[in-house]
């Protein structure tokens, strides 16, 4: 039972520390909780983590394969390329068409910040391979084994670990009432930066 504990820390340890960088996640929860409100970034931040959770679960039934298929991970990458130069063409755009949001005006649910998070972790294809890694690596470690307990434990923290990052920014940024307009105003450009910047660190990673 003690490799469980080891399992689930570990596990929530490199789910938080992928999470922390600024990136299209936790910078669309902050957006969210500044625009639409904190209730929104956490039901935003929940939707995250729930695909996260789904993904976490694909990683650990195809780990298996992917040592000897690893044209799998290279599949992957080549379509996350296009996925990030779409989004970093869009965020420009969004910032370019709204300059001057008002998000007074805009009324979005919290079912559609739920779907909204779901959708913008579906679109991140690197979560599979990394947590696919993880999953390698653990098992070589002797700290999971192909059972239920182990991977329920797996799939859990790989969710808290992205969830209480994503709080973190909510929380963090929603109390910045000062400078709310003009994060508004910034954060498209700032997200269509990043996804640039995700983009060049996909290529590296299929040619080198």
């Amino acid at each position: 039972m003690h490799h469980l504990f080891i399992l689930f820390f570990a596990t929530f340890s490199a789910a938080f520390m992928a999470t922390v960088p600024p990136g299209l996640l936790n910078m669309n929860a902050a957006k969210v909780s500044v625009e639409k409100g904190k209730v929104n970034g956490i039901i935003f931040s929940i939707g995250v983590s729930s695909m996260i959770m789904l993904q976490a679960t694909v990683a650990v039934y195809i780990s298996r394969f992917l040592d000897n298929n690893p044209e799998v991970i290279a599949l992957l990458l080549k379509i996350a390329t296009v996925v990030f130069a779409f989004f970093a063409v869009y965020f420009f755009w969004a910032a370019k068409r709204n300059k001057v949001p008002n998000p007074e005006l805009v009324k979005i649910s919290k079912k559609n910040s739920f779907l909204k998070g779901i959708g913008l972790a579906a679109v991140n294809l690197l979560t599979i391979p990394y947590y696919s890694g993880l999953n390698i690596m653990w098992n070589a470690s002797g700290w999971i084994q192909f059972k239920a307990s182990d991977i329920a434990i797996f799939i859990l923290a790989a969710g808290l670990g992205t969830f209480s990052v994503l709080y973190m920014y909510t929380i963090y940024f929603n109390k910045l009432e000062t400078k709310t307009d003009r994060f508004s105003r910034n954060s498209n450009y700032i997200l269509s930066g990043l996804m640039v910047v995700l983009l060049v660190i996909t290529l590296i990673r299929i040619f080198y």
